[in-house]
């Protein structure tokens, strides 16, 4: 499998990343899959063309199927700022990839929009990258703008 055509955005996202300017969760998901991290500033310092490149990666748990993330993105921040990524180590069994239970960082994000939480079967059906972006937006303890927009996206909301 090669790269979307287009940059990976949700529509909730298209507004909040103002054109890439911040790092969209396809990014994300890649970073977070190959244990690499990078800051906002980094990211900002990466020409628009090489941020959109980066967010067309594809999505799939499947390291096999596009390994050359990791590698592009090294190449473009050793060019453009002359930075390297930090490396840590993927949790072996993220709470987004279990499909029995909702993790408790969603439920007490839809606790604070006063969303009804989704159950575990609605959780169970999202597509992975889906309960990703979720659990995502949900690791802090406080209330996220983007995690309503989401939900209602991913059609858990009214």
């Amino acid at each position: 499998m090669g790269l979307n055509e287009a940059p990976l955005l949700f529509n909730f996202e298209i507004e909040s990343s103002e054109d890439l300017t911040y790092i969209p969760m396809s990014v994300r998901f890649n970073l977070d899959r190959f244990g690499l991290r990078i800051s906002l500033a980094q990211w900002q310092m990466l020409p628009h063309e090489d941020r959109k490149l980066l967010a067309r990666f594809p999505v799939d748990e499947d390291a096999r199927i596009e390994p050359n993330f990791d590698h592009a993105l090294f190449e473009m921040l050793r060019t453009h700022a002359n930075v390297e990524p930090d490396w840590f180590t993927p949790e072996d069994t993220p709470a987004w990839r279990r499909t029995d239970a909702v993790p408790d960082g969603v439920l007490h994000q839809a606790e604070l929009a006063s969303l009804p939480a989704p159950s575990a079967g609605e959780w169970a059906t999202l597509e992975p990258f889906k309960r990703y972006v979720l659990a995502k937006l949900s690791r802090k303890p406080e209330s996220n703008h983007d995690f309503v927009p989401a939900m209602k996206e991913f059609g858990l909301a009214g």
